[in-house]
């Protein structure tokens, strides 16, 4: 993706000039590009700004990318409340990676929606919800991780011989490309890998860390996900996963251990439409994938408050999984056609 980022940098560094206290800040429930994104924008910001930087989460990394250089320096709302509202209160810039709604703040959407601080946005989602002194806002991109690269080689070319930098920008790009196979990366994408990877990158052990990394109850909840919990509907072309709160604490779930799910009903021939349900307390988790042109975002954006991209998106429902599920299945006959298209354009 080829952008001129010369506008983005300049404003970049106009707010900087004003710029103590900066804090970079992921989205609740942070994946591999959220954490990457922000790690990477915090090494970038430290090398063109002399301001305090503090990164932030809503809630605590998952265990396969606790390893990631820099990922210790995070301050997580959910262990330190009081750390994570002072840095917010003394900022005067804030840095939003990897989201566009303060809504995916969970318990910090307030505190960030009072803040007077400056705001920058920097993120590869559609349709930005939030205003921000810099917009980057940039939905071609296959990952928020791509685009910091993009901004931040173009200001200081040297930063890729950065270590950190480098595996937190790989780590961002791998994991939202599903291991490059799916999202919207093409050949700027892969060429930005060799660059990383001509300079010393780690592909193997990031791999290892990231896909060989899981508990054994994490691959039980798999196994008992895929066996009793799959319903193939192969007239609308779709599959859904469902897994109740029972079902998580017998399997003794943590945070992350859903990771991957959604995409295994794609597997399927003839499946271009996959959904995993998750009863996570008063509602229900969405995470919906597609193949081909079948607009995940714009279902979930209408029938369950989410959004995303046209072939990965989130959403949620706030009645139970077994209202929930009626409901989806009662959506599908509507996209009948839609669905008969997506599947006809990957035969």
């Amino acid at each position: 993706m080829n952008i001129d980022t010369s506008k983005y940098i300049k404003e970049l560094s106009e707010v900087l000039k004003e710029t103590a206290n900066i804090v970079v800040m992921s989205h609740s429930n942070p994946d591999g590009d959220a954490i990457g994104s922000v790690i990477g924008l915090a090494q970038f910001l430290k090398r063109i700004s002399d301001a305090s930087v503090t990164m932030v989460s809503p809630d605590s990394l998952p265990g396969f990318l606790r390893w990631m250089k820099g990922a210790e320096e995070i301050i997580c709302f959910d262990q330190n409340p009081g750390s994570v509202v002072k840095h917010i209160q003394e900022a005067d810039l804030i840095v939003c990676a990897d989201f566009n709604d303060y809504s995916r703040l969970g318990g910090l959407e307030k505190y960030v929606e009072e803040s007077r601080a400056r705001k920058v946005l920097i993120d590869h989602h559609p349709d930005p919800a939030i205003s921000a002194t810099v917009m980057i806002s940039e939905s071609s991109f296959s990952s928020t991780a791509e685009l910091v690269f993009k901004l931040a080689s173009d200001a200081v070319p040297g930063i890729i011989s950065d270590i950190t930098f480098s595996e937190a920008i790989f780590t961002g790009i791998m994991t939202d490309t599903g291991n490059f196979n799916f999202g919207s990366f093409d050949g700027d994408t892969l060429r930005i890998i060799a660059q990383l990877l001509d300079n010393g990158l780690r592909k193997e052990y990031i791999t290892e860390k990231i896909y060989n990394n899981f508990s054994a109850s994490r691959i039980r909840l798999m196994g008992f996900a895929l066996n009793e919990r799959m319903v193939v509907m192969p007239t609308f072309h779709t599959a859904y996963i469902y897994l109740s709160r029972s079902d998580l604490d017998r399997y003794n779930f943590k945070q992350a251990d859903s990771e991957g799910f959604v995409n295994m009903p794609l597997t399927i021939d003839g499946i271009v439409f996959s959904v995993l349900f998750l009863e996570r307390g008063d509602h229900i988790k969405l995470s919906l994938r597609s193949r081909s042109n079948f607009p995940v975002n714009r279902f979930s954006s209408k029938y369950f408050s989410g959004g995303g991209h046209i072939n990965a998106a989130g959403g949620k429902s706030p009645v139970s999984l077994a209202e929930t599920l009626e409901y989806f299945e009662s959506l599908l006959p509507l996209f009948s056609e839609e669905l008969k298209d997506a599947y006809i354009k990957t035969v």
